[in-house]
């Protein structure tokens, strides 16, 4: 992976877990220790799932370039069926909070969606290389 995939995927995580946190701890005010462990299991879901789907999206935007844009599509997809599915296995648990979980999943995947659109703005990427012209002369 190189420097600036691993800078993506930090500037992504990082606000993802400051929010998980968060969350925890106004899941701990309201809902007790099962919000607690509810929002915490909510939001290493969101990086988890979101971290390796970036991976995937990476590497395959280096190796095979051309299916890039239908990748990330059916990427997204598969991460939204995936929460879905997790959220209809855990739907009656008695472990956590199940509201603290889903509005934990909720917000660090928004949380994660906007990082994500900031660090793609910030990134120095070339469009065009440097010193190449049109023409060989």
């Amino acid at each position: 992976m190189q420097s600036n995939d691993v800078r993506n995927l930090v500037s992504c995580a990082v606000p993802t877990a400051a929010a998980g946190v968060a969350a925890a701890v106004i899941s701990g005010v309201l809902a007790g220790g099962k919000g607690v462990i509810g929002a915490i299991f909510g939001a290493v879901l969101v990086i988890a799932f979101m971290g390796i789907g970036l991976v995937v999206l990476q590497r395959t935007a280096k190796s095979l370039p051309q299916l890039f844009q239908a990748m990330g599509l059916m990427l997204y997809t598969t991460q939204i069926l995936l929460l879905a599915i997790f959220l209809a296995v855990f739907k009656h648990t008695t472990l956590f909070s199940t509201k603290a979980f889903a509005f934990t999943l909720v917000a660090s995947t928004l949380v994660w969606i906007a990082a994500q659109a900031r660090a793609h703005m910030k990134a120095k990427i070339l469009y065009v290389e440097p010193g190449s012209s049109g023409s060989a002369s």
